[in-house]
């Protein structure tokens, strides 16, 4: 988790809609699952959770919540759409998320770029969902990551050391990083 992943950024109001429906083809209602360094989980989060794999969910602390605008009940839709945290993208309806929890021994590549957005953005966490798009497989080789990433809407990519950024790409260009890859 988090090395073959597509992450964002789950203080983005718009995040969550888009990566369902221009990475993910998805409902657009659907929320991601927040990767958070273990050392901010009990300022974000009610209780201890320790769940290394999003096998559990915890409750967005009071703090960090907003106060939703009185809805229609009937109005499902304007409800679903309403913002209910600074980070909209990874909050369900009723506050949960469904938790990452990502501690420096266990994999310190991934917590030191998540450390390295808490520094700029005061949030220790990003969206992390799985590098694939509906109805495929996760990712499994840089091939299938470039072909996966050329065929969406995702801005950059990360193979290794080498970065991709969607708008510096022409089709030509992908191609021939394809067969690149291939050749590898």
């Amino acid at each position: 988790l988090g090395n073959r992943s597509i992450l964002g950024d789950p203080r983005d109001p718009e995040m969550q809609r888009r990566l369902n429906l221009k990475i993910k083809y998805r409902e657009s209602f659907r929320p991601f699952a927040p990767s958070v360094l273990e050392e901010f989980v009990d300022e974000w989060f009610e209780g201890f959770v320790d769940s290394p794999y999003m096998s559990l969910i915890a409750y967005l602390k009071e703090e960090h919540r907003l106060r939703l605008e009185p809805t229609v009940e009937t109005d499902s839709i304007a409800r679903i759409n309403q913002r209910r945290s600074i980070v909209p993208a990874v909050t369900h309806l009723d506050y949960s998320a469904r938790l990452q929890v990502v501690d420096r021994l266990t994999n310190p590549s991934y917590h030191r770029l998540i450390d390295a957005f808490r520094s700029l953005t005061g949030v220790p966490m990003l969206i992390n969902t799985s590098f694939n798009v509906r109805g495929e497989p996760i990712v499994e080789s840089p091939l299938d990551a470039v072909r996966c990433f050329s065929n969406t809407e995702m801005d950059f990519l990360q193979i290794g050391n080498f970065w991709l950024r969607k708008e510096d790409q022409d089709e030509r260009a992908l191609r021939s990083f394809e067969s690149m890859v291939r050749e590898d």
